[in-house]
């Protein structure tokens, strides 16, 4: 009899014991979860978190950031989307990717970031293929397109996945939410994002690892002018930190402010590649005088084997070979009046148009 009480006890403490550890356990889940949906509902976590800080890269490795494309081609059975393909991409310097439509250049992106394999040729960041990087969100950021999620998913959380996948504190996705200006909206679905909320959101994903090379295809789509601006801004910001940073556009506009240089491509194929001016003043005139004179054929006179003057369409003339300066010095010698004497510079849509004038559809 004793012996059963005794084991009797000994059961009894046993299930208490279970009693109290899953007590335990659940507590302690609980506390988890409470933890988890007050940060979703935006109240602050425990501990701070750090704010977003600049990191310039050493100089010792830029190169790792250089983009190099040598003669990539990509065949779909009879269509050439890119064909033949080369050019290269500095670090320190945002690199506006510019062509007509289906000219090639998200076909061009998609290989660049290992998504697509090209029939022939080859695209690196630092000497190495996207496939074969190491952490490769730490290396390269890329957007293609607007952003992408889970559409009953909120930003935070789509953030916190790829943190997770790259083995990132948690943290991390609320410094790139701050730093794209989507705190406030971090816990709403991503289905209630706007267009220009997305593209803040791709961004940021893009930012998660703070990776060396930003890669983005149309990323002021679905912006407003605020939102336009704060991106050419962050854009710049992280180039001149030493990072490098590609950017496909429609918008020659927004590539003229933002851009240091310019690769542009039509029928797949290198159309142009250089700095902003250098690209704009590749021009057939140039830059050239707009003057508007009761005496043309005076002015000509006296401009005579210094400059070419071309007839306008409303008594206008255009002067080239000779500045503003020149003009109206030689005008003034002449005893010539002038009613209008305006520089007009190359500008990137003309330069755009010019050298993408018949080459605007794939083969």
């Amino acid at each position: 009899m004793g012996d059963a009480r005794a084991g009797s006890g000994r059961t009894m403490l046993i299930v208490v014991a279970a009693l109290v550890i899953g007590g335990l356990v659940w507590l302690a889940g609980r506390r988890r979860g409470s933890g988890a949906r007050g940060r979703a509902e935006g109240v602050p976590p425990l501990s701070p978190l750090r704010p977003w800080e600049s990191r310039p890269i050493p100089a010792a490795q830029l190169p790792e950031g250089q983009i190099v494309v040598s003669g990539l081609t990509k065949h779909y059975r009879n269509v050439r989307a890119v064909d033949g393909l080369s050019f290269a991409v500095e670090p320190g310097r945002v690199t506006g990717f510019l062509g007509p439509n289906g000219a090639g250049k998200t076909t061009t992106l998609r290989m660049l970031l290992g998504l697509v394999a090209p029939t022939a040729g080859s695209a690196t960041i630092g000497g190495v293929h996207y496939a074969d990087l190491r952490e490769p969100l730490c290396r390269v950021g890329g957007v293609l397109e607007a952003s992408r999620a889970h559409p009953a998913r909120t930003g935070r959380n789509h953030l916190r996945i790829l943190c997770l996948s790259a083995g990132l504190p948690l943290g991390r996705a609320d410094e790139v939410l701050a730093l794209v200006g989507l705190t406030a909206a971090g816990n709403r679905k991503f289905r209630e994002y706007s267009l220009g909320m997305r593209q803040r959101l791709g961004v940021a994903a893009a930012l998660i690892g703070d990776p060396q090379v930003l890669i983005l295809d149309e990323p002021v789509n679905g912006l407003d002018p605020e939102g336009i601006r704060w991106m050419r801004d962050l854009l710049r910001a992280l180039a001149a930190e030493g990072r490098t940073v590609l950017v496909s556009s429609h918008l020659l506009s927004e590539m003229e402010l933002l851009a240091d240089d310019l690769i542009i491509i039509a029928a797949g194929k290198l159309a142009a590649q250089g700095s902003v001016v250098s690209v704009a003043g590749s021009l057939v005139h140039g830059g050239r005088t707009l003057v508007r004179t009761p005496d043309i054929d005076g002015l000509m006179a006296a401009l005579a084997g210094r400059a070419a003057v071309t007839p306008g369409d409303n008594g206008e003339v255009y002067v080239t070979g000779v500045d503003a300066a020149e003009i109206g010095d030689a005008a003034q010698r002449a005893g010539i009046a002038i009613h209008q004497l305006a520089t007009q510079r190359p500008h990137l849509e003309a330069a755009f148009l010019e050298l993408t004038r018949g080459k605007e559809a794939i083969q």
